[in-house]
């Protein structure tokens, strides 16, 4: 179960803030930004992320410069909803090569694998040899993605 909103003054939001723009910046480099001694800083970034606020730091790859230009949003209908068989799939899926990120979503999909591949080849064969092949996948729709921007994040309204 989900908890209400965090409780977070105003200089959480500002340290969230200044992270979700540059996840990389060092304690020093976040402490002058926002005015603190760097002690503070530390102490208030490290609570965040005992709390679960902060939940990850993570870096983004140039997928085509690692040989996979092709990205592809798969989505993936259900033919079966019992948990236990949703919670495998949602499993295998995000242990699949090459997936991104995985949604569990509501509507006439259940699932929405993004991917990133070498080629229409790569791709084909994540669908056949990862997804179809679950008894519970009723069917898979692809879609290409011909570009992703980021979008403003929740902080910055």
């Amino acid at each position: 179960m989900r908890l209400a909103k965090a409780q977070l003054d105003e200089l959480d939001l500002e340290i969230l803030a200044a992270l979700s723009a540059r996840a990389d910046l060092t304690n020093k480099a976040l402490a002058q930004q926002l005015g603190l001694a760097e002690s503070t800083c530390a102490h208030r970034v490290r609570g965040l992320r005992d709390r679960g606020i902060i939940r990850d730091s993570r870096i983004r790859l140039d997928a085509t410069a690692l040989g996979y230009p092709l990205e592809a949003i798969i989505k993936v209908r259900l033919a079966n909803h019992t948990g236990e068989k949703v919670n495998a799939l949602f499993d295998a899926l995000v242990a699949t090569p090459r997936v991104l990120q995985v949604f569990h979503v509501a509507g006439v999909d259940d699932f929405l694998v993004h991917v990133a591949v070498q080629d229409a080849a790569a791709l084909r064969d994540i669908v056949l040899e990862h997804i179809t092949v679950h008894p519970v996948v009723r069917g898979t729709e692809t879609q290409l993605v011909f570009e992703l921007r980021d979008g403003r994040g929740m902080l910055n309204s």
